[in-house]
């Protein structure tokens, strides 16, 4: 199981009036986010030098010296060029991903699929039948959570007004909407499902015998923070 860093949680429930005929919200405060890594390079340059000779020849009969001043090659700046340039590599945005699991499909499928198996072990306790994951209310689920992280808000009006309902009609599920659980900060399948069973609302929409079908979706902000919702329906 995946873990990510202690933070303030938050969840909130909806129901169609028919069925239950309330609507729960809660508050708390949120996480600081993760910190983020750069890494650089480089490499050394070689100088060259210079180098001096000098030149002299015997002295002749005459008493009157005729050796040459010693040549000497004119300084130059040095022309021998470095081995090797230096190398630095660029700096990067961090490719890690957050200590979450933040980002893998795969795994999100897995963690989705998790808090379906705890929500109908808690429903065939009470009575209720297990739900069946329909791809549609998954979908509508998943596009929510998507867009309470892209958008930076969390509530069951979704960033374009939208209710749970118009969102699984969007999403197929065109009769049939009954419920919505939404959560965020819950680290753990078990900890966003202990989470709704102990709030009164989110308990009422788990234990509705009537919803017959379920889809979870989960999305991260940057900082690795879960997002979860949890949309139900009667067909």
């Amino acid at each position: 199981m995946t873990r990510f860093p202690r933070r303030a949680t938050i969840l909130a429930a909806v129901l169609l009036a028919a069925p239950l005929g309330f609507t729960l919200t809660a508050t708390a405060a949120t996480a600081a986010p993760a910190a983020a890594q750069v890494v650089t390079a480089a490499g050394d340059a070689v100088a060259g030098a210079d180098v001096t000779a000098a030149v002299s020849k015997k002295k002749n009969k005459k008493k009157k010296s005729t050796a040459k001043k010693p040549v000497t090659t004119p300084t130059k700046k040095p022309t021998t060029k470095p081995t090797t340039k230096p190398v630095t590599t660029p700096t990067k945005t961090p490719t890690t991903a957050p200590t979450t699991p933040a980002t893998k499909p795969v795994e999100s499928s897995s963690l989705e699929s998790e808090v379906v198996t705890l929500t109908n072990n808690y429903r065939k306790a009470n009575g209720c039948g297990a739900l069946r994951i329909d791809s549609r209310l998954v979908a509508a689920a998943r596009n929510h959570s998507t867009d309470m992280v892209t958008n930076n808000f969390f509530s069951h009006t979704g960033s374009n007004g939208s209710t749970f309902v118009q969102r699984e009609v969007a999403a197929g599920y065109t009769t049939g909407a009954s419920a919505e659980n939404i959560a965020w900060g819950y680290r753990s399948p078990q900890e966003v499902v202990t989470g709704w069973i102990n709030s009164e609302g989110h308990r009422a929409n788990i234990l509705n015998c009537s919803s017959v079908a379920v889809g979870v979706g989960l999305a991260y902000k940057a900082d690795g923070t879960p997002y979860w919702t949890q949309d139900f329906g009667r067909v």
